[in-house]
């Protein structure tokens, strides 16, 4: 596991939306932070300091690490310690097969019948994460990957689904970020997406379905060198 830190070094900031539950508002930001690894795996998380942080009770704070004990992404000592867990191989390969099943059906879905103005809006979503690569902002490249695969399940009216993967692919997620600063993986991403925007466009379904496939399994394959680069912060299988 890796060294720990304390939850005062907590990055980026808070503001508390008064309309909405502050409990729900706290764990979405941890779980953010979590899932980017600007919490990275063994950090540790004082409840006194996450409370000083958002300026909240205990409650909202314990409530919220409670949802993220439920996920697997934090561990929770009692009466000791909390901290950010490794990542879980059997979770992330879980997240894995229902991802892949249900987005390749997407792709292939939408190929079916060409949308040369879905096909834009991926093609300009790939040109803002080639920006964010030319500028060395991984985490505008993130925010932009996402935007890419939510596109493509709104315009298939999958946006539960959608919702349903996110919610479990935290530790998936986390194998992803490891993997985005290693030699060649951005550039491919890019490739893949052009790839997938393309098959989409042109209404070829097999095509669609093998880039897809291609891109939604490049993390996994790359576990052992993963392992290797960044050792402690996966977990073994169980």
């Amino acid at each position: 596991m890796a060294a720990e830190s304390p939850a005062a070094g907590l990055p980026g900031s808070f503001h508390l939306d008064r309309s909405r539950a502050a409990s729900a508002q706290v764990y979405e930001h941890l779980r953010e932070l979590i899932v980017t690894l600007a919490l990275m795996p063994g950090a540790a998380l004082s409840r006194s300091d996450l409370a000083a942080y958002f300026d909240l009770s205990a409650m909202p704070v314990r409530d919220a690490l409670s949802q993220l004990h439920k996920e697997r992404l934090v561990d929770i000592f009692p009466q000791y310690l909390t901290r950010v867990s490794g990542i879980d191989l059997d979770s992330a390969r879980q997240a894995h097969v229902l991802r892949l099943s249900v987005e390749l059906e997407v792709a292939h879905g939408l190929a079916q019948q060409p949308d040369p103005k879905l096909e834009a809006k991926l093609l300009a979503l790939v040109e803002r994460q080639r920006a964010c690569l030319q500028t060395g902002d991984l985490g505008g490249f993130v925010v932009a990957d996402m935007a890419f695969h939510k596109t493509m399940f709104e315009a298939a009216r999958l946006m539960e689904i959608f919702d349903l993967i996110r919610k479990v692919s935290g530790h998936l997620d986390r194998l992803r970020r490891l993997h985005l600063p290693v030699q060649g993986k951005a550039q491919s991403v890019l490739d893949e997406h052009t790839a997938i925007a393309h098959a989409i466009g042109r209404g070829d379904p097999a095509a669609a379905y093998r880039a897809a496939r291609k891109h939604l399994s490049g993390t996994l394959s790359a576990l052992d060198s993963l392992r290797e680069r960044y050792p402690g912060y996966i977990l073994p299988l169980s």
